[in-house]
Parts: structure tokens; sequence; C-alpha cells
């Protein structure tokens, strides 16, 4: 399977949208409840150019948008400027099949490239497939918050990873 990675347009809002939404009404790897409309995927979408933050898709052969990850400001106060956080999501039937590594092998790059010292990533506890992923691409666990998050009945547990790029 041939998958390339490219930056996000305007056009590839849909599929970014569908994706998260199936991970909001399907999974914990988000902690929205309800799905998010276009207007505000778009909006997000917005904030990510405007901010200089990436966005990225990866595209299969046929041109199908099969996954898509983000880098987005950690917090808002001017001492976290080297760090970001990162947001991966791979259509429901494409997983395991690599495609979320290169996504965050390119998130890396590029918050290289913009002069990042730290990417961080919030994973549910329970998606041991992604703590693997990210261990194996030299991130750590740093943190595991207890009960912090709450979806489909049952209290969930949020854990940090991090990998310092620069030492």
């Amino acid at each position: 399977m041939t998958i390339s990675i490219r930056p996000a347009e305007t056009a590839d809002i849909p599929a970014i949208l569908e994706m998260y939404n199936d991970a909001v009404l399907h999974s914990t790897a988000s902690w929205d409840y309800e799905p998010n409309t276009l207007e505000q995927r778009t909006r997000w979408f917005e904030q990510h150019q405007a901010q200089g933050l990436p966005i990225l898709v990866a595209v299969d052969a046929a041109g199908r948008v099969v996954g898509w990850g983000s880098l987005s400001k950690f917090r808002e106060k001017i001492g976290y400027q080297y760090t970001v956080e990162h947001s991966v999501y791979v259509a429901s039937d494409q997983r395991r099949k690599g495609i979320g590594r290169l996504i965050v092998m390119t998130l890396v790059e590029a918050a290289c490239h913009l002069g990042k010292r730290v990417v961080i990533g919030g994973i549910d506890a329970d998606n041991e497939a992604s703590l693997r992923l990210h261990q194996s691409l030299g991130f750590e666990q740093v943190a595991c918050f207890k009960q912090v998050g709450y979806k489909f009945g049952r209290w969930l547990d949020l854990i940090f990873v991090q990998r310092v790029l620069v030492e």
C-alpha cells in the first residue's frame, strides 16, 4: 500500500471530520460526546493555519484521505511556546497498516522544523496500540492521570507521553 503524507487542504476537512466523528462516536480516542459539525472543524482548521501549526493528511494511491494528524499549542501561556501536542486519527478500515506511524513520524519532523523542543500526546490508558506505537517512536510515558475522563459510562485514565526533540 502506497501512502503519502501532505499538508491538509480545505477540501480535506470533510474526511478529517468523518474520522474525528467516528472516534467520538465509537472510541475513547476523543473524549468529546457529540460529533463536530463541519463549521466547527473548519474553524479548527483555520485556527491552525493562522497559528502556523500543521495539519497533515495521509492519502492512499487512489487519493483517499485515510488518516490525519495535527500539532496544536500545548498550553496558551508563553512559557509553553516550544511544546506542542499532537493528535492522530486513522480511518477505521485502515488501522494497523502503519499509517499512524507515518503520520506521527512526519509530525515529529514538522515540530523540529518549527523549532519546537517537546511533542506531547494524551492517550487513553486502555489504548495499548497507541501506547506501543509511541514508545516505539521514542516517546516516553511521563504521567498517568487517574479517572480524569468519563465516557461510555465509565471513568477513563489519561496517559501523557512526550518526546524531547533536542537534548
